[in-house]
């Protein structure tokens, strides 16, 4: 059982930047693929980004790409997401999760941190 918890989010500007961090315990870490989720309210959870296990293969949503950053540090089990140029509509609860190989869902969710951008 892997348990996810995030931090790092908070109330900023457009334009500002923030990092989140998530720690990980449990499991196998550096064999999970590790993604970042985001929901704003009355909208669906979508996905933002993902970073594979080795951390040589990252993907991201085309409303995130160029302004968003996800990294990884297996040594300490912990992934993050690196935001610039933060805007309004990036305003949500941004959850990260992790995913073993060779399932196609993610099986561990972390409980989110919420990120406000104010315009």
């Amino acid at each position: 059982q892997v348990q996810l918890v995030e931090t790092g989010g908070g109330l900023v500007q457009a334009g500002d930047s923030l990092r989140l961090s998530c720690a990980a315990s449990g499991g196998t870490f550096s064999t999970y693929t590790l993604g970042w989720f985001r929901q704003a309210p009355g909208k669906e959870r979508e996905f933002v980004a993902a970073i594979g296990w080795m951390g040589g293969s990252t993907y991201y949503a085309d409303s995130v790409k160029g302004r968003f950053t996800i990294s990884r540090d297996n040594a300490k089990n912990s992934v993050y997401l690196h935001m610039n140029s933060l805007k309004p509509e990036d305003t949500a609860l941004y959850s990260c999760a992790a995913r073993r190989n060779g399932n196609q869902g993610y099986d561990y969710w972390g409980p989110g941190t919420q990120v406000t951008v104010s315009s």
